[in-house]
């Protein structure tokens, strides 16, 4: 009989899309999980800013106000998608929804710690099509200093309020009720993904300030800063709720890893080529001399070609927050020129089909396997879902290694 591993003793899942009477409706949930993660997410954080008010008044509207409404008015809530489908694919039941959509919210909030942090790390003013949480609060309060004195507070006050989700996430993962063995598995998951983070951002800033452009740096900074904590931790958080075994766990974090990289890339490669992302304007990236794959390639393929050319615009044009539209343009045109749009873009469709061979490789539920599919495909920004591969097409391949490298990057 097709579905997901079982937990000895435990209530048989309902086909998805049915609902149950008691607990959380999965059925509900299914057709619209961010609906549900945005319930819990507002009562979850309702209380906080209620406790906000009881300690300061002031800090409660400046900061615990601010970051309920960054975390409310924003995102499309994928990182809880992913850990809702993997839970659902790996057979969880409705006694597992209520510890799901409170993590997944966790999840919200350390993506609203991460992206008001980038911006203050990126010197970013927009965000979401709107002011930065840094930028709005130096703009409360530039009547009462100098200019410079209330850049500094607003970023100030802005790593404060990152702060703040992230303990707001920790104390709701903390507080969910869960069994000692699945408690053990999740606090593992979480804390490894914080530090993940960390580390990936700190790579990413000593990339910049170091002009690192090797293809295994930004390889291993793209992993760490966004991949897994994107989606590889949420899927396995996912399967941890739902106590799915090794095999399966170790098949959907590969899937997660591969397309969490190319995830990152395809957002690389829209800063330049796109509208920009967030909200912001096109080309940060390359203002910022970010240390991606995609300049990476780029420079490789000009060094082998001794292309004076294209290496002194990307040398006048990397980490230049000035750089002007004309510039911006010439350093498309070398992305283009070397190759290196068409080698990211190449490497992101190997790794979203690397990703499908290993989610079908995984014993899952088939209906939260198609809905896993689609996540993962939508992540990857590819074409390709129509063409996923069918269980049992391929051979199951290895599992994804501890962190990708990208040793093809330049010759495919």
């Amino acid at each position: 009989m097709p579905g997901g591993p079982q937990r000895a003793g435990a209530d048989q899942p309902p086909p998805i899309g049915e609902t149950r009477a008691v607990g959380t409706d999965l059925g509900a949930v299914d057709l619209d999980v961010s609906a549900a993660v945005n319930g819990r997410l507002d009562g979850l954080l309702a209380e906080r800013t209620a406790q906000a008010r009881d300690l300061d008044p002031v800090f409660a509207a400046d900061l615990a106000a601010r970051v309920a409404r960054f975390t409310l008015e924003g995102g499309k809530r994928t990182r809880a998608q992913f850990l809702w489908w993997a839970l659902r694919a790996c057979g969880g039941t409705v006694g597992d929804a209520e510890a799901a959509l409170r993590i997944g919210s966790a999840l919200e909030l350390i993506q609203t710690c991460a992206l008001i942090h980038d911006d203050v790390m990126d010197g970013s003013r927009l965000r979401r099509g709107q002011p930065a949480v840094h930028a709005e609060l130096e703009g409360q309060y530039a009547g009462c200093v100098s200019a410079a004195q209330s850049g500094r507070f607003g970023e100030s006050a802005a790593i404060l309020a990152g702060d703040l989700a992230l303990v707001w996430a920790d104390d709701i993962v903390a507080d969910t009720g869960l069994s000692p063995e699945r408690a053990e598995r999740v606090r593992a998951l979480w804390s490894a993904m914080r530090m993940e983070m960390v580390a990936g951002q700190y790579l990413d800033i000593q990339g910049q300030v170091t002009s690192t452009r090797s293809l295994a740096h930004a390889i291993r900074a793209a992993c760490l800063k966004s991949a897994l904590y994107s989606v590889e931790r949420p899927l396995a958080l996912g399967a941890a709720l739902a106590d799915a075994d090794d095999s399966t766990t170790a098949a959907l974090c590969s899937a997660g890893r591969c397309v969490g990289i190319a995830f990152q890339l395809r957002d690389d490669l829209n800063d330049i080529f796109g509208t920009g992302q967030g909200g912001k304007p096109s080309g940060g990236d390359i203002r910022s001399g970010k240390p991606t794959y995609l300049v990476a390639v780029a420079e490789a393929r000009a060094q082998a070609r001794d292309d004076r050319g294209a290496l002194n615009v990307l040398r006048d044009s990397l980490g230049r927050p000035g750089l002007s539209p004309d510039g911006l343009a010439r350093v498309r045109e070398v992305l283009v020129s070397t190759g290196a749009r068409a080698t990211t873009e190449a490497k992101i469709d190997r790794l979203a089909a690397q990703g499908m061979r290993h989610l079908e490789s995984a014993t899952l539920d088939l209906a939260g396997r198609d809905r896993l599919r689609t996540l993962l495909w939508s992540a990857t920004g590819t074409s390709s879902v129509g063409t996923a591969v069918s269980a049992g097409s391929h051979p199951a391949p290895p599992p994804a290694p501890s962190l990708l490298v990208a040793a093809d990057g330049i010759r495919q």
